[in-house]
């Protein structure tokens, strides 16, 4: 930074006089020392005047390419040194002559040849110049050198050839010549030069042994002069000698320029001594020296970056009270604090007001901007100043893009938050640990913990150091997903890391122990966070008090109420206040008044923990009044619910069976839903009395709503009362109260199970007289047990009536109805149901089709059987084993044997044929219904071959079909092909033989086949006894 008093004094302008310049024309004068304005030149680059041209013997020796240009140069050189010399700060700097190439080499030529200051001191210069190539100590005298210019420079012409020297070493050795020179005199304007050339390049000891020389051949520095050195202590960072040197500065009451304090303030600030650009800039308003532009920029930054609000507001208005325009670095600093102290109007308005001026805001500003909407949650003016900073192509760096994550996370915008992170990824400026953990916070509150945890890894591998607020985030991770192990690991690292955890974190371990019911690791922690003096806050007190309740841990819990009553953090809280009231209530029993002021404000939440800490304890006089008291609260009767409903979902049933019996006995009633859940209770534990009791108490009460009813019902059908479940069903769709469409499909299912099918048809019935509400599965539940029962038209009826109520029908509805369909031989309106599951969107699974091939089978519609079962295989549906047997078995009984072989081969193919006998056991059927005997026999005659063995499953149909068709030799040799394998025919077998005899008319083969085969095994038989007895009742003869 250069400032004028390093380049000019009004010392050197007053001393030093311009040479003469020959003209033919008077001398112009220029005014501009304090004048507005500077007025125009008077002069121009005209080649002259062609009809008045100079004489020959005024032209030069060399004559310029131009006519009359040098005296256009020349003039122009006086004006401006002219304008040099009187300019002010308001000065109008006026534009640069233009040139022509060749005036502008001539310039320069006139300029070696020492045209501006003279030919000896332009040779003078260049002469100290040309020491600099020589090395130090090189042998180069300055007086032998400069002996030529002995009494030729005068003190003007020496002080021009100090100012112009580049090097400190040419500037020491010049400076001592020129003191020995009879026309030097001491003065503040050379050592301000000399001050200032060791300024330039550091040589600060330099610098102060001439300040303490001037000051020793008694020359009284002057402002410029102190200037100049203070400016070399900022220039360099010696900020200690630089305040030091001020101080005795302000002592001899010398006033500095504001250009000077802006050096200062500047070099201070560079340093982030903010504290010292206050004070110098207090004292700078104290010695009334005017501020600038730049002045204000600094001093507002520095009371923003020590948060000094009201002083850097009150700067900053005071700045634009002096007309002056903040740039956009002040705005953001100002804006910046504002945020940070929470005035979040002043920096919106402030922004508007940068905005207004057409000022673009930096990122550090839209960084500021993002923090308070995201702070106020006002994300949609968020998103709004991202798409601006897009728009006007601010670049985003990590912070913001960190910001908009969390903003994104919060809208829920889980995806354009990924989109974000990996974007900030691909641009490789991903590296700040609050990135990453702002993305793990957004995959951690949309539930996706496994994704928190890789970003958390991810993190890790770039080496980036666990901070506090890593372990915190990982600590809510591994409790999320009750991770213990990992939970304990990362609460280990976050004592590590030199303060003790906080309490939210506390309260993070400490709930997750008392979730997955370690008392004892509970109870441990509690000890190391209070032996630790972590601070705790009203949550983490509950979360000790509700652990302490629940281990029944009565000294304990009095211990921290008294503890908690003593901190003024938390006494005056309604839970702790709670607390103190319900276990010292002795102290307020002869103050009835206080007693009711008391129950106004009571917490429910620490009443429950109290009861829980009463029935551990198994006090059921204070269980009693704690009772009663909440009771008395608006919100009382839900607490009690509540707190017997988590001992339900707990499994502790005895504990909601006391208060239950408590609640009973005061005359007090238990709600509608914690009834309910109770008997459900009761129910799957088959508790059948407990739960008729409290379903009559609840009759009692009036509290025997639907859910009531629903739970008993599911009580009843869980006991397999089922006709008490049947009789309250019908009693409350009398009494109105609807069952729940899930209790329906319960109990209907139930019935059919049973075989109940005249019950199931009834409720099915009821349920679409009195218009019940049904949802997919209860319409599903009535259908089939419709079906079960063979009442295919009341089926019928309740898939119309599902239809046009508008229940969406599920895969398993359309399934059902084609099987409904396809036992009343109405294969079209199977077909129809079949299109309108197809057309309905959803997907057809294998059962659904393998269900419309059997029924288009069934009715002899083999090639829309097969076109089908191609369709379903090129939709990528791979045919199971069922699948493939119900498909041979149709094709077996249509004489289908060609596709019949293809199935085979195909099963073969698909590995559905490995030792699997149900396939031929199909095969054997269908050709055996199908009166195609051969190839029944046929397959009984592979399978040992192909190493699958025969049972008597496969041999029962051909036998039973050859004595349905009287074939009895064919019959007798099938039963004896049966024995020979090994196989021993059941009773079934024998009888079904026998009686083929007996009705054929063929007795006496019959008996012969008895005495031969069967008399020894049949001793225990009565069924085939007696139809034995009969053939030998028709030959008349006795067994």
């Amino acid at each position: 930074m250069k400032s004028d008093f390093l380049t000019s004094t009004t010392h050197l302008h007053s001393s030093i006089l311009l040479p003469k310049i020959p003209s033919r024309k008077p001398r112009t004068t220029i005014k501009c020392s304090s004048s507005p304005g500077v007025r125009p030149d008077p002069w121009s680059l005209s080649d002259g005047n062609p009809e008045r041209p100079k004489p020959r013997y005024e032209r030069a020796k060399h004559p310029l390419s131009d006519d009359d240009a040098r005296r256009i140069i020349k003039k122009k050189a006086q004006y401006l040194s002219a304008l040099r010399r009187n300019q002010g700060s308001q000065a109008m700097t006026p534009k640069w002559i233009k040139r022509t190439p060749e005036q502008m080499v001539q310039y320069l030529e006139d300029d070696r040849n020492g045209q501006m200051y003279g030919k000896h001191v332009v040779a003078a210069i260049k002469k100290v110049r040309g020491l600099s190539q020589r090395r130090e100590g090189g042998g180069a005298d300055m007086r032998v050198v400069m002996g030529s210019f002995v009494a030729k420079l005068t003190f003007r012409d020496m002080c021009v050839v100090l100012k112009e020297q580049r090097g400190w070493r040419q500037v020491r050795d010049f400076f001592a010549w020129m003191k020995l020179q009879l026309s030097y005199r001491p003065s503040v304007v050379v050592y301000t030069i000399v001050l200032r050339l060791y300024g330039q390049v550091g040589k600060i000891k330099l610098a102060e042994e001439t300040f303490l020389e001037m000051l020793e051949v008694g020359c009284e520095p002057d402002a410029v002069a102190c200037g100049t050195m203070l400016c070399t202590y900022a220039r360099w960072g010696r900020h200690n000698a630089m305040l030091t040197f001020y101080k005795a500065v302000r002592e001899r009451r010398i006033i500095l320029s504001t250009s000077v304090y802006n050096f200062m303030l500047s070099s201070l600030q560079k340093k982030s001594l903010h504290d010292k650009v206050i004070d110098l800039w207090l004292e700078m308003v104290e010695e009334g020296v005017p501020p600038t532009e730049f002045t204000y920029t600094l001093v507002v930054s520095s009371y923003a970056k020590q948060g000094f609000n009201e002083d850097a507001l009150q700067a900053f208005g005071e700045m634009k009270s002096l007309g002056f325009v903040p740039e956009e670095v002040t705005y953001s600093s100002v804006i910046s604090l504002s945020v940070k102290a929470g005035d979040w109007d002043e920096a919106v308005r402030l922004y508007e007001e940068m905005r207004s001026k057409g000022i673009t805001p930096s990122n550090y500003t839209c960084a500021s901007m993002l923090s308070l909407y995201y702070r106020t949650e006002n994300y949609p003016k968020a998103l709004s100043l991202f798409a601006d900073m897009e728009r006007f192509r601010i670049p985003a760096d990590e912070v913001i893009r960190g910001l908009i994550i969390r903003i994104y996370g919060k809208l829920g915008l889980l995806r354009d938050a990924e989109t974000m992170f990996e974007e900030t990824q691909r641009l490789n400026i991903l590296s700040d640990e609050k990135t990453y953990l702002a993305m793990s916070q957004v995959h951690l509150n949309s539930g996706n913990v496994a994704k928190a945890l890789d970003v958390i890894e991810m993190m890790k591998t770039k080496d980036i150091p666990i901070s506090r607020f890593a372990y915190i985030v990982m600590l809510q991770c591994y409790a999320k997903i009750q991770n213990v192990d990992c939970a304990e690991d990362a609460f280990r690292g976050l004592s590590k890391t030199g303060l003790p955890p906080d309490a939210s974190s506390c309260n993070d371990m400490l709930s997750l122990y008392a979730r997955l019911g370690l008392g004892e690791k509970a109870k441990g922690f509690i000890k190391q966070i209070m032996a630790d003096q972590v601070q705790f806050d009203v949550e983490l007190y509950k979360t000790v008090m509700r652990v302490y309740c629940k281990e029944g841990m009565v000294a304990e819990a009095q211990e921290l109420v008294d503890k908690m009553g003593r901190e003024a953090v938390v006494k005056d809280n309604r839970f702790v206040q709670t607390l103190a009231e319900a276990m010292h209530g002795e102290r307020n029993k002869d103050d009835k008044q206080e007693a009711v002021i008391n129950v106004s404000r009571l917490d429910v939440t620490a009443l429950g923990m109290l009861l829980n800490l009463r029935l551990k304890e198994g006090n059921v006089n204070e269980t009693k009044s704690i009772l009663n008291l909440m009771f008395k609260t608006d919100l009382g009767s839900a607490a009690v619910n509540r707190v017997i409903s988590s001992f339900v979902r707990e499994g502790d049933t005895s504990k909601a069976e006391i208060l239950a019996d408590l609640i009973i006995g005061l005359g007090l009633s238990i709600e509608e839903e914690t009834t309910a859940a109770l008997i459900a209770v009761y129910g799957r534990q088959h508790k059948l009395k407990e739960a008729k009791r409290l379903y009559l108490a609840a009759g009692e009460s009036k509290t025997q709503g639907k859910s009531v009813v629903n739970s008993m019902i599911d009580a009843y059908v869980r006991c397999s009362w089922l006709e008490a479940a049947y009789g309250l069903f019908m009693e409350s769709a009398e009494k109105g109260c609807d069952p729940s469409p899930v209790t329906i499909s319960i109990l209907v299912n139930a019935l059919t199970n049973r075989g109940k099918h005249r019950e199931a048809e009834v409720i099915s019935q009821t349920c679409l007289e009195k218009n019940m509400e049904l949802d997919t599965v209860g319409y599903n539940t009535l259908i089939k047990a419709m079906l079960e029962a063979g009442k295919l038209n009341c089926a019928s009826e309740i898939y119309e009536r599902m239809c046009n109520s508008g229940v969406p029908c599920s895969i398993q509805t359309y399934n059902t109805m084609i099987s409904v369909y396809g036992r009343g031989l109405q294969v079209d309106k199977a077909i129809e149901v079949f299109n309108s599951a197809r057309l309905s969107g959803l997907y057809l699974d294998e059962k659904i089709y393998t269900n419309m091939i059997m029924h288009y089978g069934k009715a002899g519609k083999m090639s829309e059987a097969l076109a089908l079962f191609s369709e379903m295989q090129k939709k990528g549906i791979k045919p199971g084993t069922t699948s493939y047997n119900m498909l041979v078995k149709v094709c077996a009984t249509r004489g289908l044997h060609h596709e019949v072989d293809k199935l085979l081969q195909a099963m073969e193919r698909n590995g559905h044929f490995t030792d699997n006998s149900s396939t031929y056991l199909s095969l054997i059927q269908a050709y055996a219904e199908s009166s195609q005997y051969k190839e029944a026999e046929k397959m009984i005659t592979v399978m040992p071959e192909k190493g699958i063995s025969l049972s008597q499953s496969h041999f029962s149909p051909l036998l039973y079909a050859f004595v349905k068709a009287g074939m009895m030799d064919e019959a007798e040799r099938i039963y004896c092909k049966m024995s020979e394998a090994g196989i021993s025919p059941d009773s079934a077998c024998r009888r079904t033989i026998l009686k083929g005899y007996m009705n054929s008319g063929e007795v006496e083969k019959g008996i012969l086949l008895y005495e031969k085969m069967m008399r020894n095994s049949v001793e225990d038989d009565r069924f085939v006894a007696r139809v034995v007895q009969d053939l030998y009742n028709a030959v008349g003869k006795e067994q």
